[in-house]
């Protein structure tokens, strides 16, 4: 066995590791049993000296180590694999990986598959990480061999694409890492189609995580008037569309993104005039909306990225809210979300039923929204849950 450098816990400390979180905070270390880089693997240990877990430490930020194991085990190659193993058959087995109709999907998911700090998307064959801890980034040539050899003549690229996800003083240039494409792809989800710039577009390209949401979209959008916020390349656009909406607007500050969503709609339907596109801020337009749409899609970008700005994230999402709600007439459907993993599906519902409050109108609550099963949850680490999400009626 490999002679890991040993953190101790104050005592108290081992609790929450003891119940499977898998992060250890900084405040939480009493000692270390040698000089520590960032990076490397250690295993944690309780106070009494008794064996917790093994991960990655890390020297910046107040999460000091990253769990990858809560068994004592040589961290080798094959320990990798095995991981990999489980979180594919994990997509077999809800019927993703290998599917016909859809081909884009997370393979890996942090800390819902047990290796924090890494996230794998897979487009038809085409493969973007991002790392999320230097640790994991150090692994690099050790992921791109598995990929390689388990996912076979499916993989067709693997494109690092962690530029701007690793903290710290690391210059790192996104790049690929085996074979190589065009930034742009075409993917298939429901049998709509999408395409997909790995290279220049926001996180691996693809917002995957609301696949299931953008499905349940089309059954509100038949002879619908229907606005998109927030569209980014048009998924939700897209799905109102395949619903049988008679108009759908998507709006984007970014020109850039909404050259792709008029690309998806023609991929999808051609030529058509039930759809319009505007390259304007988002706030702006809320403030002038009509108030004649039957559908809204709300899904803004993270407002509180981390837990201190838990307070401001709230705020900008009840304004926001509100805003719309007040313009929103009887009988109209509200899909809104919040992507900020600091922010719970409570304080996400209790922001909601402020912004109704004070907007003075009436609401129902007709689902509760999530993450798609690509994304799972572990259970111990209620953190993992991210993306929240309500589907309301105006009564």
């Amino acid at each position: 066995m490999n002679n890991y450098t040993k953190i101790i816990l104050k005592s108290g400390k081992e609790k929450s590791i003891q119940r499977f979180h898998p992060w250890v905070f900084s405040g939480a270390i009493e000692a270390v049993t040698k000089e520590l880089n960032n990076g490397d693997i250690v295993e944690v240990y309780d106070s009494k000296k008794q064996y917790l877990a093994t991960g990655h430490y890390q020297d910046e930020g107040s999460i000091a180590v990253r769990i990858f194991s809560f068994e004592k085990r040589e961290i080798n190659e094959d320990f990798w694999k095995e991981k990999l193993q489980k979180a594919i058959y994990l997509r077999e087995t809800i019927g993703l990986l290998g599917s016909q109709n859809t081909n884009a999907l997370r393979l890996i998911h942090g800390e819902g598959d047990g290796i924090p700090g890494l996230i794998i998307d897979y487009y038809n064959g085409n493969t973007v990480i991002q790392f999320h801890a230097y640790g994991m980034f150090l692994l690099k040539d050790t992921f791109v061999k598995l990929l390689i050899e388990l996912l076979g003549n499916s993989l067709k690229t693997v494109y690092d694409k962690s530029g701007n996800t690793l903290s710290g003083n690391y210059e790192h240039a996104n790049e690929f890492l085996y074979q190589n494409t065009n930034s742009e792809i075409i993917v298939k989800e429901f049998d709509n189609q999408y395409y997909i710039d790995i290279i220049e577009g926001q996180k691996t390209g693809f917002f995957i995580d609301q696949r299931d949401n953008r499905k349940l979209l089309e059954l509100f959008c038949k002879n619908k008037k229907v606005l998109n916020v927030f569209s980014y390349t048009g998924g939700f656009s897209v799905s109102a569309l395949k619903g049988g909406a008679n108009m759908v607007h998507s709006v984007d500050s970014s020109q850039k993104a909404i050259d792709l969503t008029n690309k998806n709609i023609e991929l999808n339907f051609g030529q058509t005039e039930k759809h319009q596109a505007f390259a304007v801020d988002a706030f702006d337009f809320i403030d002038k909306m009509d108030e004649d749409y039957d559908v809204v899609v709300l899904d803004p970008p993270a407002f509180a990225k981390q837990l201190h700005l838990k307070e401001k994230g709230l705020k900008g999402y009840r304004n926001i809210n509100q805003k719309v709600i007040q313009k929103m007439k009887k009988g109209s459907i509200l899909f809104t979300f919040s992507c900020s993993q600091a922010i719970s599906k409570d304080d996400f519902r209790t922001m909601i039923f402020s912004a109704s409050a004070l907007a003075g109108k009436e609401l129902k609550i007709l689902h509760q929204l999530s993450q798609g099963a690509d994304h799972p949850i572990n259970i111990y680490h209620p953190e993992s849950e991210y993306l929240k999400g309500l589907v309301l009626y105006i009564d």
